[in-house]
């Protein structure tokens, strides 16, 4: 299936708005989706996915904790990265004022694959990022490399888990005004996939369209389409009340 970014983007805003949520933004999820997706890597899936598990989290605001001038601990309540990341990333931001590099340590956290787009723009703002973590579902350690200036990271991966009692629900990001070393940072890893190929797959999606799988985008479409059908619902019983 071929979509335009304005269609993915618009069925994904409605989704979203269907689960009535306090947390996350609409328009600002829908681009992290769309994003994702233009790259290649699975915005729509990553999406599906955390759809599954965004009406069971506690949809309420994160807690930080060990904060220095440095570094800081944010624990999410098993939200989405989705729903937080922005307003952490601007706490992060206010806290870099004076000091070269930040460490952020997300805690029971959900879908960071959607931090992705969240990170690109820092990289735009002259903002190196590093960030890390280590998926439950096929174990997996995934790793991106986004230095200053630069459109697509760096991704790795490795199927190697370091720890015996590894933490699949947090996510390692470091901010810095300097570039990482992209070699010493994923030594370990063995899958890279180059920033310039998700560069080309983000140039295509803009030229082409943008590839989904159809059972993800007809996925997708259900949960936007619940929402309307409520939407209409209300509205039906609303106007019969009026009368």
């Amino acid at each position: 299936m071929i979509v335009s970014h304005n269609e993915l983007v618009a069925v994904v805003n409605k989704a979203f708005l269907g689960m009535r949520r306090h947390c996350g933004e609409a328009d600002v999820i829908a681009n992290m989706v769309a994003d994702l997706q233009m790259v290649g890597l699975n915005g729509v899936r990553h999406f599906n996915n955390a759809s599954s598990f965004l009406s069971f989290d506690s949809d309420c605001a994160v807690s930080i904790t060990n904060s220095t001038s440095t570094s800081f601990d944010v624990e999410l309540h098993n939200g989405s990265v989705a729903c937080h990341l922005p307003a952490v990333l601007d706490f992060a931001l206010e806290k870099m004022v004076g000091n070269k590099s930040i460490t952020i340590q997300l805690k029971q956290c959900h879908n960071r694959w959607l931090a992705f787009s969240e990170l690109v723009r820092l990289s735009a703002k002259g903002i190196a990022c590093r960030a890390q973590w280590t998926n439950g579902t096929s174990p997996k350690r995934t790793l991106y490399v986004l230095n200053r200036g630069c459109i697509a990271p760096e991704v790795f991966f490795s199927d190697q888990i370091e720890s015996d009692n590894p933490d699949y629900h947090s996510m390692l990001i470091e901010l810095s005004v300097s570039d990482f070393d992209i070699k010493t940072s994923s030594d370990g890893y063995a899958i890279h996939i180059d920033s310039e190929e998700l560069s080309r797959a983000q140039k295509a999606s803009w030229q082409e369209g943008i590839f989904v799988e159809d059972n993800e985008w007809e996925a997708l479409k259900r949960s936007a389409t619940v929402f309307l059908v409520e939407n209409s619902e209300q509205s039906a019983q609303g106007a019969g009340e009026l009368a």
